[in-house]
């Protein structure tokens, strides 16, 4: 047996170490920053989700409602009202342009695929929860001929909780609903809610 013996004034070296104290601490010091990291992260990743659909319902309305408002300015309509109506009394083709309850059909150019289209009548229309578009040639007399259900088609607006059609005649007045043939509408306007959300009216000029 080795007996040590210290030097007058000279201390032992003892090992520290971390008390049971400090380990608790030091833990929940490191919960804490993996709480707030991971809350942190899952706020900013439903932050880009919403912006996600925010951007995209965005770019829904500013391409369903620039689509509407070029094929309609390049509409096919007479002085009349609706259905198969001439252009002035000349020869050109037919014009055709009516409101319904629930869409509207008009005549202009749609340019299907590339470098194929032609001049078709188009109507948009509400059909369940969609905002639909369908098109279809045009008969001799400008007016439609085949069944609507059975045209092509392509769906707009998804969601769709409220669609409703507006006009006015071209010298202004009140907004009405109400539509018979040999009515004149110079203005058109579209009220949309999608997915419980109002889109921003959309008011188009018809042409004359």
């Amino acid at each position: 047996m080795s007996i040590v013996v210290l030097a007058p004034g000279s201390r032992e070296r003892v090992a520290a170490g971390f008390t049971l104290v400090e380990v608790v601490v030091a833990l929940s010091i490191l919960s804490l920053v993996m709480l707030t990291t991971i809350t942190g992260l899952r706020t900013l990743a439903n932050t880009q989700g919403a912006l996600d659909r925010l951007t995209n319902r965005v770019d829904q309305v500013r391409t369903v409602s620039s689509f509407l408002r070029d094929t309609l300015e390049s509409a096919a309509v007479g002085t009349g009202g609706a259905g198969g109506l001439s252009l002035g009394g000349n020869t050109r083709e037919s014009a055709y342009f009516e409101l319904l309850p629930q869409g509207l059909i008009w005549k202009s150019t749609l340019l299907i695929g590339e470098g194929f289209g032609g001049s078709y009548l188009l109507r948009v229309a509400r059909e369940d929860d969609q905002l639909v578009l369908r098109w279809q040639e045009p008969g001799p007399s400008g007016e439609p001929t085949g069944d609507w259900d059975l045209a092509q088609e392509r769906a707009l607006v998804a969601g769709l909780q409220e669609f409703e059609i507006a006009w006015r005649d071209p010298l202004g007045g009140p907004w009405r609903q109400g539509w018979q043939k040999g009515d004149v509408a110079g203005w058109v306007r579209l009220q949309v809610r999608a997915s419980d959300r109002y889109w921003p009216d959309l008011i188009m000029q018809v042409p004359r």
